[in-house]
């Protein structure tokens, strides 16, 4: 086998994850180019206060990833509660993104222990624990 055709998935990997932040800088960046009122009016519209528009920005996309498997280790179905309640499940993904217990959660999330865990440190915990008891389970 050439070195031209092997496979280095940790270079790979990385180059990925360089690609992501180098994408990620640049829509700080354009964001950053709009004048205040811009920025007002498109957080206005989106119903959400400027700075938290801001701290969502910076986050990145993928800062509310850890919802869906939350979700899913509650046994409360994503696609139904979008379906019942999609405002609800958009500010919990908001709560999601701007949390500061990243760490315990994912943690959490992999050893598969968050059910039994998030009430100590989950800002959704309150609205998860209503979902728990509402009818939202996969069908």
């Amino acid at each position: 086998m050439s070195t031209a055709s092997k496979s280095y998935p940790v270079v790979q990997d990385l180059i990925e994850s360089f690609a992501g932040w180098l994408k990620h800088r640049r829509e700080l960046s354009e964001i950053r180019q709009l004048d205040r009122s811009d920025f007002d009016r498109i957080a206005h519209d989106l119903k959400i206060a400027p700075d938290d528009l801001e701290q969502l920005v910076r986050h990145g996309r993928h800062a509310a990833d850890e919802l869906p498997k939350m979700l899913e280790q509650l046994g409360i179905s994503a696609e139904r509660l979008g379906r019942a309640q999609p405002l609800l499940l958009r500010d919990m993904e908001r709560v999601c993104s701007l949390c500061h217990h990243k760490g315990q959660c994912d943690r959490d999330l992999a050893s598969g222990t968050a059910a039994a865990n998030y009430h100590g440190y989950c800002d959704n915990a309150s609205t998860l624990e209503a979902l728990d008891r509402a009818d939202l389970t996969p069908r």
